[in-house]
């Protein structure tokens, strides 16, 4: 099972009950209703008395804090049956309607879903906007939200809204990896540098993941142009790789 790579900060929350009693099959994205870090959402969680926690927690800035490991039910959902089945995450939003989120907080949920998904063999995120068929599971729907559970406005109507669009968009990147259908724009590098490093996303402004050596080859399956530097997703999945044009050479 283990936990996501794209972590950067980790505070376990005393909130949380272990192990879980079901397998992973289900994704419920919430809301944080505060414009907060990775790391104030952590300090949250570590308040015993507060009697809540999440798995995961997406900042305003994008970076990803872990408060309950996979392998543990995060206290979350108002909902037992829920959070025994789900990784719950928060994303950092707005404190008003429609608590909206930043850019780099909804691109990096995709990416951590994305990455939940394939690492727990969910082949395919689905969505529905029929309460009944999300809280019972019907027509393989596996995405619940809290307010299914409880009266509440969360995860708010801006991510509410774009669930749909957030399944479409991780399983893009699932049909990306090892066992999805055919990506476009494919082709094989080799690295030409002594040391290339591999962010986080496209762009220099996005953390450093891991390095490669000279010589090694990977297979890109998607690109994109930031700041009209061409920057390669790396079918590996550990990551983006730029600039393609000079540092890497096509084989």
């Amino acid at each position: 099972m283990g936990n996501s790579s794209l972590v950067d900060y980790k505070r376990i929350s005393p909130n949380k009950s272990v192990p879980r009693n079901h397998e992973i099959d289900t994704i419920t994205i919430h809301c944080m209703e505060g414009q907060l870090t990775a790391e104030t959402c952590g300090e949250v969680f570590a308040e015993k008395n507060r009697c809540s926690s999440s798995n995961y927690g997406v900042g305003k800035d994008g970076r990803i804090g872990l408060y309950v490991e996979e392998k543990d039910r995060s206290w979350c959902s108002s909902n037992e049956e829920n959070d025994n089945r789900a990784i719950t995450i928060e994303v950092a939003s707005d404190r008003t309607h429609p608590y909206k989120v930043t850019d780099a907080a909804y691109k990096a949920t995709i990416r951590l879903v994305a990455d939940i998904c394939k690492r727990n063999g969910i082949k395919k995120l689905i969505w529905s906007d029929d309460k009944n068929a999300r809280i019972n599971h019907l027509n393989g729907v596996n995405m619940t939200v809290h307010r299914d559970f409880d009266n509440k406005t969360c995860p708010g109507e801006y991510l509410y809204t774009h669930m749909k669009d957030i399944a479409e968009q991780v399983n893009k990147l699932l049909n990306n990896s090892d066992g999805g259908s055919k990506p476009t724009n494919t082709y094989i590098v080799k690295v030409k540098n002594d040391i290339l490093e591999v962010r986080k996303g496209p762009g220099n402004d996005y953390p450093v993941v891991t390095k490669v050596k000279k010589g090694d080859v990977y297979t890109i399956v998607k690109d994109t142009v930031k700041d009209n530097v061409k920057w390669g997703y790396l079918k590996s999945g550990v990551g983006w790789i730029g600039p393609t044009g000079t540092e890497i050479n096509k084989k």
